[in-house]
């Protein structure tokens, strides 16, 4: 096997890619993509455009509806002095948005009150109207029964839990949740990976194949050189795609900073002074130091991407070279794609329990290794040698599949009109 012959193949197929059209729109389009999301979600969350839906309320009780003006002035007043059947053709009409129906049964029975609204609704307006009218009820019925402050507040009173994580060094403060978030995203994102940079290797068999250009660079360099190649420069392109978007990532977040200060200080100064203190005061600037991420985490990560990437990237090739079409692949995609599927669907209970049975056993089986492992690596502690005997299983798969898959690829590039079966690519294991 000649390395010179491997670096002639990657050097082509890596300037072939990253010099398509294809590659610069999906390059030059994705973070842009990223940044009008952002600004969607910012311009929703800042916009005021939004009216506060205006609710009657018809009250039968002649207490109730204080309570609630004193909850939200805005949203709610008074309208028991009009009839309902004349409130209904003001909600028909538009004039109103709606109105609630209080009567005695709502405090004395816990009867549900009866909101009759127009428009599309919404469930964060309901569930707002509904949370306002329990709160509403609940105090009249403690009012009624003298209920002191003391036992008010007690009743109100939510204990939290502070969870310390004890390490060899020492305790740390707990960021269960955001390092299990992140072992997740990081998981999709080798899942997502291998499948697109996988595909994209399968396709660009399959047409070279079609063109008749295997024929040709066939005539020049071994098989498993030509699949070494062309796996490497496709892993290449995928690294130069994702170095883009990381720089392009950072330089956001830097730029952004000052931006996203701008907009809470805009923020801030639309609230009255007791609300805005109250929010300064409950900032818990801990709370940024468990947003810290180890940096062997990304070293994991790069590492399960490229294990990854290389055996299923090898079957992916091995598939491409057998087939005509990629119609023709569909028969091949769900077996070969099971076991990773498989993986991200139980990544979720990895990320809920990462010292379970099942979340070593998935970590460590090198199919779905990738995925499940890094995200154990970054929702827990790991011992060091669970991940290095699932590297060394990955490294080991990755060589047996790489065998056959050679096999497979040194017989597949040069037959045509035959459309294969799993019977038809194990003889060809065998012959070859």
């Amino acid at each position: 096997m000649s390395l010179h012959k491997i670096w002639l193949v990657l050097k082509r197929e890596y300037l072939t890619r990253v010099k398509s059209k294809s590659f610069i729109i999906a390059t030059a389009l994705t973070p842009l993509a990223l940044v009008a999301f952002i600004g969607i979600v910012v311009y929703i969350s800042i916009s005021e455009s939004e009216v506060e839906k205006r609710i009657g309320i018809l009250d039968n009780t002649n207490v109730l509806v204080e309570r609630l003006v004193d909850i939200n002035e805005t949203r709610y007043f008074d309208v028991s002095d009009i009839h309902e059947d004349s409130l209904r053709a003001d909600v028909l009409d538009g004039d109103l948005d709606g109105f609630i129906i209080l009567n005695d049964q709502v405090i004395s029975e816990s009867q549900s009150p009866t909101l009759i609204y127009g428009g599309s609704g919404g469930l964060s307006f309901i569930s707002a109207v509904r949370s306002d009218l329990r709160e509403a009820v609940r105090e009249e019925k403690l009012s009624r029964e003298n209920v002191s402050d003391n036992i008010r507040e007690i009743f109100e009173t939510r204990t939290g839990l502070e969870a310390v994580k004890l390490t060899e060094e020492g305790e740390s403060e707990d960021n269960t949740l955001f390092a299990s978030a992140l072992g997740f995203i990081l998981g999709l994102m080798i899942f997502m990976g291998i499948f697109i940079y996988g595909s994209l290797l399968m396709r660009s068999v399959i047409e070279e194949k079609t063109n008749r250009v295997l024929e040709v660079i066939a005539s020049s360099v071994k098989p498993i050189e030509l699949m070494f190649g062309k796996l490497f420069g496709v892993l290449a392109m995928a690294l130069t795609q994702f170095s883009i978007w990381i720089v392009f990532y950072i330089g956001l977040s830097i730029a952004a900073a000052p931006v996203a200060g701008m907009i809470m200080e805009a923020q801030m100064s639309n609230i009255p002074d007791e609300a805005a203190q109250a929010a300064a005061s409950s900032f818990d600037p801990s709370s940024l130091e468990q947003m810290v991420v180890d940096p062997m985490v990304f070293v994991n990560f790069l590492i399960f991407f490229f294990l990854g990437f290389m055996i299923y990237s090898a079957v992916f090739a091995a598939i491409g070279a057998a087939v005509e079409t990629e119609q023709d692949s569909q028969q091949f995609m769900l077996p070969v794609g099971l076991p990773i599927f498989v993986g991200y669907f139980l990544n979720t209970k990895v990320m809920e329990a990462p010292d379970s049975g099942l979340s070593l056993f998935v970590s460590l089986f090198p199919l779905t290794a990738p995925i499940n492992m890094i995200t154990r690596i970054a929702a827990s502690q790991v011992p060091f040698w669970q991940i290095i005997v699932s590297i060394l299983l990955m490294i080991l798969t990755f060589l047996g599949i790489m065998w056959l898959a050679a096999k497979i690829y040194r017989v597949g590039i040069l037959m045509y009109g035959k459309k294969p079966s799993f019977k038809e690519l194990g003889k060809w294991i065998k012959q070859s």
